[in-house]
């Protein structure tokens, strides 16, 4: 602020000199410093001890800040990586379950095969058994169906048989 105020001061001083000559030289001239050069100077004779310290102290916390900055930056670099290195494991965690899964569908399908399978062979198995002993039952109730009828004409004439097959249900 106060080289600010300085600098406006010698402008307003100088009044036609251009801005960046030094008093007393020619226009055009390199003769000399400019007036920025005047008016730092004018600005150091300003600047006290306590100022100074001031600049210091601010240094000091500029370089305390800046290593605190620095440490952050590395304490963010390795929880980056550490999260980096986590990513990686569920990752491979996930793949892992993946393969599992895919294993245990392919046991699931065997199994589900293997169940048709033998529900298949139960009831071809069950067919071919079967139908031998049907047949065998077949003739067998024929045949009874020709005794009855056979014992039925028979009791007609024998009332002792008649009798019997009273007895048994047959009549």
């Amino acid at each position: 602020m106060i080289l600010f105020g300085l600098l406006i001061s010698q402008a307003i001083v100088v009044g036609s000199e251009p801005f960046f000559t030094a008093p007393g030289s020619a226009p055009g001239s390199t003769r000399g410093h400019s007036w920025l050069l005047t008016v730092a100077e004018a600005a150091d004779s300003s600047f006290t001890q306590a100022d100074r310290d001031r600049m210091i102290r601010m240094e000091d916390r500029m370089t305390r800040m800046e290593d605190r900055m620095s440490h952050l930056e590395e304490r963010i670099i390795r929880v980056e990586e550490g999260l980096k290195a986590v990513n990686q494991r569920l990752d491979d965690s996930i793949k892992a379950i993946n393969q599992k899964f895919d294993y245990l569908i392919g046991l699931i399908y065997v199994m589900l095969s293997g169940m048709f399978v033998l529900v298949g062979f139960i009831l071809w198995d069950r067919r071919t058994t079967l139908a031998p002993v049907v047949r065998t039952t077949r003739e067998i109730e024929t045949q009874t169906e020709k005794l009855v009828l056979v014992l039925r004409e028979k009791a007609a004439k024998d009332p002792e048989l008649k009798e019997a097959l009273k007895h048994a249900g047959l009549l």
